[in-house]
């Protein structure tokens, strides 16, 4: 009986650690918006929100390769669209509306002084893309 009741226990304990271990590790979207800025000129572009798929944030809240993504997005505006000396960077997020809510802040400040003119990057011609892993 004594061995049952450690038996049960141990089985108890160890269905207590794989909830745990499985609620962290649930495979949330990412979402990925691009900003592309030049110190040469008043315009500013801006991606839409995508989903990128099979991409997950790592254990630091962070995105894995983050700068391929940029670079994504600065190879498609100096190839496609010949706008050179351009600064790219990304904004992510695990939630779709705290990213919106990021960028429509950024958008806001970028009118406020009328200096600047924000630009829609064309969503059908340019999308982000999982960075191949060497």
């Amino acid at each position: 009986m004594k061995f049952i009741k450690i038996l049960c226990s141990l089985l108890l304990v160890l269905t207590v650690c794989s909830a745990f271990s499985l609620k962290g590790s649930k495979n949330k979207p990412v979402y990925i918006v691009g900003v592309s800025a030049s110190f040469t000129d008043s315009l500013i572009y801006f991606t839409e929100i995508q989903l990128v798929d099979s991409v997950k944030i790592d254990k630091n809240k962070m995105l894995p390769e983050r700068a391929q993504y940029s670079y994504q997005l600065k190879n498609y505006l100096e190839n496609e669209e010949g706008l050179t000396n351009r600064t790219c960077f990304v904004y992510f997020s695990n939630n779709k509306k705290k990213l919106q809510k990021t960028i429509n802040k950024m958008k806001a400040k970028y009118q406020k002084g009328k200096t600047m003119m924000i630009r829609q990057v064309n969503p059908n011609a340019f999308q982000f893309r999982k960075p191949e892993t060497e």
